[in-house]
């Protein structure tokens, strides 16, 4: 007799939130954590594909650190199609004018490549200090 893996229902999926501060952690960890509540794999009724209603809220991520030399070597590359449509950016730049969209970029590279992937990024709130509106959804701490 063959078993088949039983589908959580809509009404068995629970709306959860996750507060992380993300002070002195680094980039890469971090947002292999987020992927991986953002996709449910933290949760017992893990399922590929289902969007699961976890929201993940960070704060601080004006505080991020990237490890080793990767402040000045790294850096992201942008191509438009069109001759001479090549624009690097260094990663300097990026930490030090808008840090929250490197974590949702890195966040973003972290996650399936299919039709899912918009919905989970929309479950994703990024802060750049601590001050966010998500007072009254009681959210859960994250320790990383």
């Amino acid at each position: 007799m063959k078993k088949t893996t039983r589908r959580p229902k809509p009404a068995e999926i629970k709306e959860i939130w996750h507060l992380i501060d993300a002070k002195g952690l680094v980039l890469g960890r971090l947002s292999t954590k987020i992927a991986n509540i953002l996709m449910g794999k933290n949760t017992p009724m893990f399922d590929p594909a289902i969007t699961p209603k976890t929201k993940v809220v960070v704060i601080n991520a004006n505080d991020i650190k990237l490890t080793g030399r990767k402040l000045e070597q790294k850096e992201h590359i942008r191509y438009s199609g069109y001759p001479g449509g090549l624009s690097r950016i260094p990663m300097a730049r990026i930490m030090a004018e808008k840090s929250p969209e490197a974590l949702r970029h890195a966040v973003y590279g972290m996650l399936p490549k299919n039709r899912l992937r918009k919905g989970r990024m929309d479950n994703l709130k990024i802060y750049a200090t601590e001050a966010h509106p998500h007072q009254a959804q009681n959210p859960i701490k994250l320790e990383l």
